[in-house]
């Protein structure tokens, strides 16, 4: 019995993710050792760790290395079939031209509608719905935040025990609103998503924000018709004492408001749902995205938001995208965001690939082209009706893109500002990242990963791998824990624990 375990485990399991690819990625815990017998006659001439690719053909320096049918790479060098290809032996590809591609030349065939389906959500006098039921507090310069913390401490240790239908208050501070070039063309970025912050679906409408009263992004800037009892500037207060009185009293009375809100029915159509990874691996891409993809489609079929996002992992998947764009207006926008920040990086001396972290390499990902190409896996295949510019709020249902930066706390922070009310993260190496604003669901792309943070991951993708699940099933998983989860009915590990990394704005615009 125990050989014959032992030849299980030795057993290669290789993943080919299109037909046309010359490379397989490993799925095996363990890796496979040098003599193993692979697929296609193919043997293993050295170890290959799992998530990494092994050459099913012999490669000649500058022959194209194809994964997801796509070309991901060159050979810098000449490798022998059953090798382990590594970033080292990869050279970079040029970016898809931008100006050759044509907008909804591959629109898919609409899906039936999905009916019927709800969750138990708060609905705003906007008519928009909110997941949670929170008390923000606006901060318009980072001055004021000291202070805001001690208040908010406060507030949940006095206050948030006598109003129990209230979740939690967040404070949303931010390094912004002074000393920072205010008239700049690019400081609309950074305005427009703190406004958009305040006025999220999961504070019910209310709005408390706390200024200085010297800075630069006046609260007025902001908020034009904020009303005085919502309003706390420091300066206008006596002392430490009584800024924290003003900030509580204040809060007490938009508490008040808050803890009379309830969840009703509502119809799946009214959830805007982020879409995001972090610490990705070469599993990710074949597992834990295109689930989400599939989830994604279910979304969609149900009337409800979805947003994409993450610029430098879209880049070298753009001619897969903007096919999918529901008309020409839709695909210029995704490339004038591409061209946006390809000048963007151009001005900073880096290139697209300056993108993969040590960890993405180490989990198999040789260079942000393989990467971007199992990124955009969790767009799923629905057409994309809409582009937003960082921190714009949704307009449309549907699948919409959304053009931020990669970094997750960036990412995040401009996903919240466009109106998400529940992100999906997918993640292969591993990250505890949460948000206080909206609970974040958690998909691993390896069994392992799931295992090991059983107190941290909320579903295990990896079961694709192993065969025990399909793309489908485990998609379809997600789709009904969102429901869950934004019904309150269940909790992601990250709310459970109270996980919730630190707002992080996109300022592009001169810092005086």
């Amino acid at each position: 019995m125990e050989e014959q375990e032992k030849r299980m485990k030795a057993v290669p399991r290789l993943i080919k993710t299109n037909p046309r690819d010359n490379v397989q990625i490993v799925a095996n815990p363990e890796g496979v050792a040098p003599g193993t017998e692979l697929p296609e006659g193919v043997v293993a001439v050295e170890f290959i760790p799992q998530s990494h690719k092994v050459a099913m053909a012999d490669f000649k320096e500058g022959d194209p290395i194809l994964r997801y049918g796509e070309v991901i790479g060159y050979a810098k060098m000449d490798i022998p079939k059953g090798s382990w290809i590594d970033e080292h032996k990869v050279n970079l590809p040029v970016a898809p031209r931008l100006e050759e591609l044509s907008a909804a030349t591959a629109l898919p065939q609409p899906e039936p509608p999905l009916t019927g389906r709800t969750f138990q959500g708060y609905r705003n006098p906007d008519g928009s719905v909110g997941t949670k039921n929170l008390l923000g507090i606006t901060t318009t310069v980072q001055c004021v935040e000291g202070v805001l913390n001690v208040a908010v401490e406060r507030i949940k240790k006095e206050l948030l025990p006598l109003y129990p239908h209230v979740d939690g208050v967040v404070p949303i501070n931010h390094n912004y609103g002074c000393g920072v070039a205010i008239s700049s063309p690019e400081a609309v970025i950074p305005i427009r998503t703190i406004r958009n912050l305040g006025t999220h679906p999961n504070f019910g409408g209310e709005l408390l924000v706390v200024g200085l009263g010297c800075e630069k992004l006046m609260p007025e800037r902001l908020f034009p018709e904020i009303k005085p009892e919502n309003l706390v500037v420091l300066q206008q207060d006596a002392g430490f004492g009584t800024m924290l009185q003003d900030i509580v009293d204040k809060a007490k009375t938009c508490l008040e408001r808050l803890e009379n809100r309830r969840r009703e029915t509502v119809g799946a159509s009214e959830l805007v749902v982020g879409l995001q990874c972090g610490g990705s691996d070469s599993l990710s891409g074949v597992t834990a995205n295109p689930a989400v993809g599939h989830a994604a489609d279910l979304l969609v079929r149900a009337g409800a938001t979805v947003i994409f996002s993450e610029v430098t992992e879209v880049r070298d998947g753009v001619h897969l995208l903007i096919p999918r764009a529901i008309d020409q207006s839709v695909g210029q926008r995704i490339k004038d965001e591409m061209a946006w920040y390809d000048a963007y990086l151009e001005r900073g001396m880096v290139d697209r690939d300056a993108n993969p972290t040590p960890g993405n390499k180490q989990g198999g990902l040789a260079n942000i082209v393989e990467k971007s190409l199992g990124s955009i896996a969790k767009s799923g295949t629905s057409p994309i009706v809409d582009v937003l510019s960082p921190g714009e709020k949704v307009r449309k249902k549907g699948l919409t893109f959304a053009a931020t930066p990669a970094s997750d706390f960036v990412c995040g922070t401009c996903q919240l500002a466009s109106g998400i009310t529940l992100q999906v993260f997918t993640t292969g190496r591993g990250t505890p990242y949460g948000l206080a604003m909206a609970p974040v669901l958690k998909v691993s792309s390896r069994t392992e990963l799931a295992n090991t943070w059983q107190d941290l991951i909320d579903i295990d993708a990896g079961r694709i791998a192993t065969g025990e699940e399909t793309i489908e099933s485990v998609g379809a998983e997600i789709f009904e824990k969102i429901l869950a989860v934004a019904s309150g009915t269940e909790k992601t590990w990250a709310d459970r624990w109270g996980i919730e990394n630190a707002l992080c704005l996109f300022n592009p615009a001169p810092v005086t």
